[in-house]
């Protein structure tokens, strides 16, 4: 049945820009940018995400990444995109659209991550709206979900300001810095 599948199945997802930013698939070529992004902004980071793996920022770690993005979008499981300044020389963070859910549900999980020199300058609200519309009028998705940690002021106002609304607290939902968390949902649904 058609709506089970993705609409890119057999293509790459597209390149997206607004005035501000522009988002596409991370490449290998990337690799310098990243490394020295998240190198720079690992303090910044590490309280609100997973525990680095000792190789993260390698190469060879960074190749491995690159084959599971593309692995994830072929099988319309991960839409991963690098969120770059509007002239997109300049990679300032990331986000996914995983864990897509098609067939009844035609449901998705946004993640992101912006470096300590970008944030509070709008390039992620940018790139969540961009993204927004690539799920809701390109993916097909009905309903994108969001979560945070209760005391991440910067995630929920971004949420908020996008369109996502507080639906309930999951008690241990994530492991994050090494310790399980409770984390706040959100969910934005195709108007």
């Amino acid at each position: 049945m058609a709506f089970l599948r993705s609409p890119f199945a057999a293509d790459p997802p597209p390149t997206l820009r607004d005035g501000h930013a522009t988002i596409r698939v991370p490449e290998m070529s990337d690799y310098e940018q990243w490394s020295a992004l998240r190198a720079q902004s690992r303090d910044f980071l590490t309280p609100w995400e997973p525990v680095w793996p000792a190789n993260d920022l390698t190469r060879t770690a960074f190749r491995g990444r690159i084959r599971q993005y593309w692995r994830d979008i072929d099988e319309d499981a991960a839409y991963p995109y690098f969120i770059f300044d509007s002239d997109g020389q300049v990679l300032v963070g990331a986000l996914t659209l995983s864990n897509v859910r098609r067939g009844v549900a035609q449901t998705a999980t946004l993640g992101y991550w912006i470096g300590l020199p970008y944030g509070r300058q709008g390039y992620m609200t940018s790139a969540v709206r961009l993204s927004l519309d690539f799920a809701f009028r390109h993916m097909g998705l009905h309903r994108v979900e969001a979560s945070c940690l209760p005391h991440n002021r910067a995630s929920i106002g971004l949420l908020q300001k996008c369109g996502f609304q507080r639906e309930g607290l999951a008690r241990g939902y994530l492991k994050i810095a090494g310790e399980w968390r409770d984390h706040l949902l959100f969910a934005r649904l195709c108007d």
